[in-house]
C-alpha cells in the first residue's frame, strides 16, 4: 500500500511538471521524423524497420527514465524517504511508476510506427505482444535501479546512458530477435526459447534489484 502511494506521489508530480512525458514525447517525434525524413523515397527493409523499432524505444527510455530517483535528490526529499519508509517500498513505489511510464511511453512509438512504417507488419501477434510485455518490464526494472545508482552521480546525464548500455544491450537484442520472428510469421511455439530468456532475464534484475538496493538507497 505504501509503494502505491509513492507511485500516486511520483505520478502527481509528473503530471505538474511533466519533466518525463515531454521529454519523450519530444524525442519520440524527433526520433521517428529524423528516421522518415533519412528514409525519404528509400525503401527499407522488414527486419531493419523491426530493429529501428526497438532502437527508438531503447533511446527514448535513455532520454526520460532517469528521473525516477535524480527528482527526490534535486528537491532534498530523498532523507525524508528514507525515514518514513523501507527500501524495499521506496524501489516497488518507483518501478511501478516506471512501469506504467515505459508501456505509455512504448505503446504510442508501436501505434505511430504502425502507422508510419508500411515495413512494419507483425505476423505472429501473440509472440510480438509476448515479447513486448516481457520487454517493457525488463527495461522498466533495468532503468529503475540504474536511476538509483547514478542518483547521487556528479554528471548523471552521462552516467546513465553509460551504464544503461551494456544492461540493456542483451535485452535488445533478443526483442529485435522475437520481432524478426514476428514479422516472419513464427509461431508462438518456436519463440520459447528467446521468450524464456526474456523472463530470465526479468527474473534476474528484479532479483538483484531488491538485493542490492537496500545498499544503494541508503549509501
Amino acid at each position: 500500500m505504501q509503494s502505491y502511494w509513492l507511485y500516486k506521489k511520483d505520478l502527481a508530480s509528473e503530471i505538474r511538471t511533466r519533466y518525463a512525458i515531454n521529454s519523450l514525447a519530444m524525442f519520440i517525434l524527433v526520433t521517428i521524423s529524423v528516421i522518415l525524413f533519412s528514409i525519404g523515397s528509400e525503401t527499407i527493409s522488414d527486419y531493419l524497420s523491426g530493429g529501428l523499432f526497438w532502437v527508438v524505444i531503447f533511446f527514448t527510455a535513455m532520454s526520460g527514465l532517469s528521473r525516477a530517483f535524480v527528482s527526490e535528490e534535486e528537491r532534498g526529499t530523498a532523507l525524508t524517504l528514507q525515514l518514513i519508509a523501507s527500501p524495499t517500498t521506496v524501489f516497488s513505489g518507483k518501478l511501478l511508476f516506471n512501469i506504467i511510464l515505459v508501456f505509455s511511453m512504448n505503446i504510442v512509438v508501436a501505434f505511430l510506427y504502425n502507422i508510419l512504417f508500411e515495413s512494419f507488419v507483425i505476423k505472429s501477434h501473440l509472440l510480438f505482444y509476448t515479447g513486448f510485455i516481457l520487454g517493457n518490464i525488463g527495461i522498466a526494472i533495468s532503468s529503475t535501479i540504474i536511476a538509483s545508482i547514478i542518483a547521487k552521480a556528479g554528471s548523471k546525464g552521462t552516467l546513465y546512458p553509460v551504464l544503461s548500455f551494456p544492461i540493456l544491450l542483451p535485452l535488445i537484442l533478443i526483442l529485435i530477435e522475437l520481432t524478426k520472428m514476428s514479422m516472419d510469421g513464427t509461431k508462438f511455439e518456436e519463440g520459447i526459447v528467446e521468450l524464456s530468456v526474456l523472463l530470465s532475464y526479468n527474473v534476474i534484475m528484479i532479483s538483484a534489484s531488491y538485493l542490492l538496493f537496500d545498499f544503494i538507497w541508503k549509501d
